[in-house]
């Protein structure tokens, strides 16, 4: 897959409305899942314990964490797309997240990205992206949200 290269707030403001790109899909395997509960302290048995989930879960595997495929965002942002000529990105929020399906382990998962809304503010660009994450196979999304970044580009 080729990366889109955003150099400036001009090249961002042409993809206003429109989508941006897919990633690639992503397999999230119970050793990331096991991970990113030691890095979290949450340690719940839907995400962690294999032989439980297979007995007590409706989904009879366990589940990756919410948080988990959220912090993926980063990833599938670089895999999209490369920003050059900037000396400062800051994440500076998340609106309207809403989980729609749990990620069962070894699901592959991706983001689409549209870029919802665009600011120049007094030089810092505000970009306010659109993203779905996906489920290979599956119609419903992981979630869906608005994350917003700031870019600080140079001249």
């Amino acid at each position: 897959m080729k990366k889109v290269i955003i150099e400036s707030h001009e090249e961002f403001e042409k993809f206003l409305g429109k989508e941006i790109g897919a990633s690639d899909y992503l397999k999230i395997t119970q050793e990331q899942i096991n991970k990113f509960a030691e890095a979290t302290h949450d340690f719940q048995w839907i995400h962690t314990d294999p032989e439980r989930a297979k007995k007590e879960s409706p989904f009879k595997k366990t589940i990756a964490h919410g948080y988990l495929t959220l912090s993926l965002l980063p990833w599938f942002w670089n895999e999209i797309v490369e920003v050059r000529n900037y000396k400062m990105l800051v994440n500076y929020g998340i609106d309207k997240l809403k989980f729609n399906q749990p990620v069962i382990v070894n699901s592959e998962i991706r983001a689409r990205v549209w870029l919802n809304e665009i600011k120049n503010l007094r030089g810092i660009t505000r970009a306010q992206m659109k993203i779905i994450t996906e489920i290979k196979g599956n119609e419903k999304p992981a979630y869906e949200t608005l994350v917003t970044f700031l870019y600080h580009f140079r001249k």
